[in-house]
């Protein structure tokens, strides 16, 4: 594998297209700015192959499959931390996304991470913001995906409200328009339904303001296309979306009475199926928000996934951003938190002192395991850590996937107490665990330490060698150490304390 950082790759798995973009990264005295040099995609419906009870047919699941197994040839010489690859809704809600996943990702040759709605809104804000001209105030960002649509509030590059809700071109097509066929009772029931969702965000959008409205990505790149084309647009506008353009396109649908025998200049063949769903939510974003001209633009959430993946190549991990901010939110010791990071580490480094990506990746989880394991203790200090990992796994957390936070409550909920708890989960790193739970163990006094040479290995069994003239001298840490590998014996993980001579 090549790690390239000139390079960079994103693979967006979304509900109706899935799409991979390459860009170029390029340093100038300014900042870093990438260049897109190849993109694919491919029309999967994924959304489409989603039933009632929320499980993916097998033929959605292969259509995504053969997708992922041509990106999977693009980026073959790429080395992980140049590519990262996310899913969206309907993995969010699918109840078989696990099987669909497994596959997947052996299909791409990456881990792909399935990102919350709001994580979403903030890739595409970014997306969005680094693909269009600078200006002064606050900018809307609206994306109509599949199966959901992100709603974002921003300025220059920072976004300042987020929200996600579930209504999407495929799915509200399959609802209104399973065979395609549009009259004006039926088109007024579907922005009447995406009305009523967006109804909850519109009074808060309304009130914050802004000075120029953005729809990014396929069904506004798509619309703007067909009304630029077909001179549906209001009288001197020559390109981007107005009210009325979108009000002449949904005569033309009604007209035709069936989405397939629409005859319009630039209408393209794998959009025609979602066209009316994706139509009658725009209808419905500007009537709810008041919008009279939105422009238009491709950059959305895979270029934004590609300006995340440089931050994060730059040491600019916005994980790490939100994990300061946690800190500071919960009011987190941040010297005992700092210790017990320090300690963990070290820890982790004697077990394996090599620097590859998923050792470095755990040694930033074990900060971040670190920096919020007691976060729970603004609730209640009984159980605190089960209010730790409630926390870490449920709160919005820009930068992380929910394959992100489950990983960080599983650390945090595991740090102390009983093991019991995480015997039957899946895919615990025990190994992490028994670092993080050995320096919360070592750190309880919460004072500077002054700790003898203590090593650590695994292998048959977890093993501490600690000098026998200083447990003597500590007896409660002593006890604790017993305590701990009696522990660990019961869910049947050998754990030996080994006492030295100075």
């Amino acid at each position: 594998m090549v790690n390239h950082p000139k390079l960079l790759a994103a693979v967006d798995l979304g509900s109706n297209s899935f799409r991979l973009i390459v860009g170029r990264v390029e340093d100038t005295a300014a900042g870093s700015q990438i260049y897109p040099v190849d993109a694919l995609r491919e029309s999967v419906r994924l959304a489409a192959g989603l039933s009632r009870d929320k499980y993916l047919d097998r033929a959605a699941q292969a259509r995504g499959w053969t997708a992922l197994k041509r990106f999977g040839e693009r980026l073959r010489d790429f080395h992980p931390d140049n590519v990262r690859a996310v899913a969206t809704n309907t993995l969010r809600v699918a109840k078989n996304a696990p099987d669909f996943l497994g596959e997947a990702e052996q299909a791409l040759g990456f881990p792909i991470e399935v990102i919350a709605g709001r994580e979403e809104a903030r890739l595409i804000y970014a997306g969005a913001a680094h693909s269009v001209p600078a200006s002064p105030g606050q900018r809307l960002v609206v994306d109509i995906g599949g199966g959901s649509t992100e709603f974002i509030i921003g300025s220059g590059y920072d976004p300042l409200i987020m929200e996600s809700l579930y209504i999407g071109c495929v799915s509200h097509s399959r609802q209104f328009f399973p065979s395609g066929n549009v009259d004006e009772y039926t088109m007024r029931q579907a922005e009447l339904a995406a009305s009523r969702e967006i109804q909850i965000i519109s009074s808060q959008y309304r009130q914050a303001g802004w000075d120029q409205a953005i729809g990014s990505s396929g069904t506004a790149r798509a619309l703007a296309e067909l009304l630029e084309a077909n001179n549906f647009n209001d009288p001197g506008v020559t390109h981007g979306i107005t009210r009325g353009g979108l009000e002449r396109l949904k005569r033309a649908l009604i007209k035709a009475e069936n989405a397939n025998r629409l005859k319009l200049v630039a209408l393209k063949s794998d959009r025609i199926d979602v066209l009316p769903g994706g139509l009658s939510i725009m209808l419905a974003v500007f009537d709810q928000l008041g919008i009279d001209y939105a422009d238009t633009t491709d950059g959305a959430l895979r270029l934004g996934v590609l300006y995340d993946l440089l931050g994060r190549s730059h040491h600019e991990d916005m994980r790490s951003v939100t994990v300061d901010g946690f800190a500071r939110r919960y009011s987190v010791d941040r010297a005992q938190a700092d210790r017990i990071k320090q300690l963990a580490i070290g820890f982790y480094t004697q077990l394996d002192p090599s620097d590859t990506p998923q050792h470095v990746e755990a040694k930033r989880f074990l900060a971040w395991a670190a920096a919020l394991h007691e976060i729970g203790l603004t609730i209640s200090h009984s159980a605190y850590h089960k209010h730790s990992a409630y926390i870490a796994s449920n709160a919005d957390m820009p930068g992380f996937s929910r394959t992100d936070q489950a990983r960080l409550a599983m650390l945090v909920l595991g740090h102390s107490g009983k093991l019991g708890k995480l015997s039957q989960a899946r895919d615990v790193e025990w190994r992490v665990l028994f670092c993080l739970r050995l320096a919360v163990l070592l750190c309880r006094r919460r004072a500077v330490l002054d700790l003898p040479e203590i090593s650590v290995a695994d292998g048959q069994s977890y093993e501490v060698r600690v000098p026998k003239s200083w447990v003597n001298d500590n007896p409660l840490t002593d006890y604790s150490l017993i305590q701990e590998a009696a522990e660990w014996e019961k869910i049947g993980r050998a754990y030996r304390v080994v006492y030295t001579e100075d």
